[in-house]
């Protein structure tokens, strides 16, 4: 069980779960892959490249009216394997926030469940609307909407004191809370998270349908951070039954009140008594078989604008053979799946023109990269991360993870869906067909201090047996080479390592490792912050579970404290953008955080972006509608429907 302290850094390997199962998924997509990369033009002309926008595959299906009705089949690879076992305050799984944020849970805010930038857009849901902060961005003031209630066993109206409950409980040490840092600007939040209160003084309830957050300092994405699925109301009565002990963490998953359109099969009754609940059936824990939700009968569908609920129950059941799940998927037998589609899926898929429009790829707002750890040698050399850029053949890496089906080349940090499509076209390291450039490539090698000679190739002797961190993938097993073979032609010549879950060996700034092909990292609400904070800014860097692997912003004294050595002196900052951005609102949020994207392309260059992933879904043939949900880059539950 992972580590339940309020420490930034346990979140990083929290992370890495919460995106673990989506990068295995484009993993499969090797069908298409090249062995080795190709040689690199010398030429010095440009071209447009791909975009995150990927308007190519709009992510939505439909093959027919969609009607009330009909049960739904999810076949789900392996196990469940939530981190708290389904409890909301230490839920995070992605897979996990699909069936909370589309069927049971609902935040104050949240989105329209729809793909693309307008399923980031966010709106009320518990609450009436999206709220203003006042007193200079201090305090946010949501008001509920009537109407909301509990399912079974609670049956009563949803009210601020629920949330305040559920904020006060993500904020205790002792409830397995897995993202508590989000909210530790709200006054008082760490007065509970130490012990000294049991109660967040920044969080009031005037009454039943007000609820109150008076932060300590203006919050640019507070409201998004309000969207997240540990905030949705619990009720107390029901809560409290599972606090406050290790046994109790996880157990709540057992027993989720639902606030939503649908709850549990198996809740039902009055709750009397934490002696009297018991686990409803319809889930079994993360090592059980199934979940089954039905309609909570006490849901009103005139509170809620953005979910459409055609369907009456889904059932989620675990399969660990992943072809059978796609054989039953094709059968009809399923409906949807959480699975890793093979080779050979993909590609029956993509080369029938019947079974092509339920293979639905989307964008998956993250980013893959190759990362340079500023302190080492020869990547503590500016010039060297930019020949980097203009030397490694991101067509060959996209080849390599399937084609321009699992994703599109990546050009800079953050993928453009988050900017609301801006920075779609910037491309700083441009190359012909982005198959690298030896030329460009020259020109920037000849600037560095390892190349005394201005020869265009790095000739230092730290230049020799270059440790790059690499996985025991199959898609890494592809990639490797191609990125060996590119740096050897700018005469960096890496020794590559494959580590059969290599994250924790990159997450050690005491590993002092240079270069790494393995890293990837995804949104956890949609603002760029969840980017920039937890890859860039120096304070995050920790000795365990670090996600800043270039160690932008280390200090001398932070490096002998996480046990890094190299050149730590003057090692590039971005700590006050990133400040400075997430004080921001608006269109001059965006701006801001796009302007940091540039000047951590140009003038710090820690990363080789070179994939903006797809989730690849594939639908069964009684799918009437789906629709992607870009929060949690997963289906739309709330939207799908099937033949009636």
């Amino acid at each position: 069980m992972l580590a339940k302290t309020l420490q930034k850094g346990d979140y990083r390997v929290r992370k890495i779960l919460r995106f673990a199962l989506a990068a295995g998924l484009v993993a499969a997509f090797v069908v298409f892959a090249a062995g080795c990369g190709s040689k690199k033009s010398s030429n010095g002309s440009t071209t447009t490249t791909s975009n995150s926008s990927n308007s190519a595959y709009p992510g939505t299906y439909a093959n027919g009216s969609s009607a009330k009705g009909g049960t739904y089949t999810i076949g789900w690879e392996a196990s469940f394997g939530f981190t708290d076992n389904f409890d909301p305050t230490g839920e995070y799984l992605g897979n996990a926030w699909g069936l909370y944020s589309n069927l049971m849970l609902r935040a104050l805010v949240g989105y329209k469940h729809l793909p693309g930038a307008a399923g980031n857009d966010l709106v009320g849901d518990l609450a009436t609307a999206v709220p203003t902060p006042t007193d200079n961005g201090l305090t946010y003031t949501y008001k509920l909407r009537s109407g909301v209630k509990y399912a079974p066993p609670v049956n009563r109206a949803v009210t601020s004191q629920d949330v305040a409950y559920a904020m006060n409980r993500l904020a205790s040490p002792n409830d397995g809370g897995e993202y508590p840092f989000y909210y530790t600007v709200i006054k008082g939040w760490d007065a509970v998270a130490s012990g000294k209160a049991t109660t967040v003084s920044g969080i009031s309830t005037p009454d039943s349908s007000t609820i109150v957050f008076h932060l300590t300092a203006p919050t640019g994405d507070f409201n998004r951070r309000m969207s997240m699925p540990a905030t949705a109301p619990i009720p107390p009565e029901v809560g409290k039954c599972f606090e406050g002990s290790k046994s109790a963490n996880g157990a709540y998953g057992r027993d989720v009140i639902s606030s939503g359109p649908y709850m549990f099969q198996g809740a039902s009754g009055k709750f009397t008594s934490c002696a009297a609940l018991k686990p409803f059936s319809g889930y079994a824990g993360a090592n059980g078989s199934h979940i089954i939700l039905v309609r909570n009968p006490n849901y009103d569908q005139s509170t809620d604008p953005y979910r459409k609920n055609y369907v009456d129950t889904f059932k989620f059941v675990v399969n660990s053979n992943a072809d059978d799940i796609f054989a039953k998927v094709q059968a009809g037998q399923y409906d949807d799946e959480v699975s890793a589609p093979t080779p050979k899926t993909i590609e029956q898929y993509a080369t029938s023109s019947t079974l092509k429009p339920r293979m639905i790829p989307n964008v998956g707002d993250r980013t893959n990269y190759i990362t340079m750890n500023l302190t080492q040698p020869p990547f503590d050399d500016l010039h060297v991360r930019k020949a980097m850029n203009y030397i490694i053949n991101k067509a060959a890496l996209q080849k390599a993870w399937g084609g321009p089906i699992p994703g599109s080349i990546a050009t800079h940090v953050v993928p453009p869906v988050l900017y609301n499509g801006g920075l779609s076209e910037y491309d700083p390291y441009a190359t012909p067909t982005e198959s690298g450039s030896v030329a460009k490539a020259a020109a920037e090698m000849k600037q560095s201090k390892y190349d005394p000679g201005h020869t265009g190739k790095c000739t230092a002797s730290v230049c020799k047996n270059v440790v790059m961190i690499s996985d025991v993938r199959s898609v890494d097993k592809t990639m490797a080479p191609i990125i060996e073979n590119d740096a050897a032609e700018i005469g960096i010549h890496l020794t590559i390592r494959s580590v059969n879950g290599a994250y924790p060996v990159i997450q050690k700034p005491g590993n002092n490792i240079p270069i790494s092909d393995r890293s990837s990292w995804g949104k956890d609400y949609a603002d760029p912050y969840t980017f920039f904070a937890e890859l860039f800014d120096g304070g995050a860097i920790i000795k365990e579970g670090n996600t800043n692997y270039s160690l932008v912003g280390i200090t001398p004294a932070m490096a002998k404290t996480v046990g890094a050595t190299g050149t730590v002196t003057n090692v590039p900052t971005v700590d006050p953008d990133i400040n400075a951005c997430a004080k921001a609102l608006g269109q001059a949020r965006i701006t801001c955080w796009e302007n940091l994207d540039k000047k951590l392309m140009t003038s710090v260059v820690p990363w080789v972006p070179y994939l903006w992933p797809n989730n690849v879904f594939i639908v069964g043939p009684q799918v009437t509608h789906w629709n992607y949900d870009q929060f949690t880059d997963g289906p739309a539950y709330s939207s799908v429907s099937v033949k009636q």
